[in-house]
């Protein structure tokens, strides 16, 4: 998958918080909340089709949805971790956890998920 960008992730949230909508319906959203004009809407959503991440259908210039959020969020971390960790999860977590301290209830959520992966 390839990196989706900030500008891309203020088009991708609607979509996968409202599922399938047009691309006027979108440039309205994002121009109330980050103050884009319609040309702006339109080619970050042109870029997401190009990139295969959303489907556009007609009438209506329909937008939705083809990579789930999460699909995204590990695809960031897979590349993220490859990058500055040498693919290193362990290290990852290290690093994460060295600047602060955990409650005791993230601590029991993260031993419950590395119990459920072995």
């Amino acid at each position: 998958m390839d990196k989706l960008y900030d500008s891309e992730l203020k088009v991708m949230e609607p979509l996968w918080e409202d599922g399938p909508q047009t691309a006027g319906a979108l440039a309205k959203r994002l121009a109330d909340a980050w103050g884009w004009n319609r040309n702006t809407t339109y080619t970050v959503i042109k870029k997401l089709i190009d990139k295969g991440a959303v489907a556009r259908s007609d009438p209506g210039f329909v937008c939705a949805p083809l990579v789930t959020r999460e699909e995204v969020q590990r695809a960031e971390t897979d590349s993220l971790i490859t990058r500055l960790f040498g693919g290193s999860k362990a290290q990852f977590l290290s690093a994460f956890f060295s600047e602060g301290e955990l409650t005791p209830a993230e601590a029991r959520q993260l031993r419950d998920l590395i119990d459920a992966l072995k």
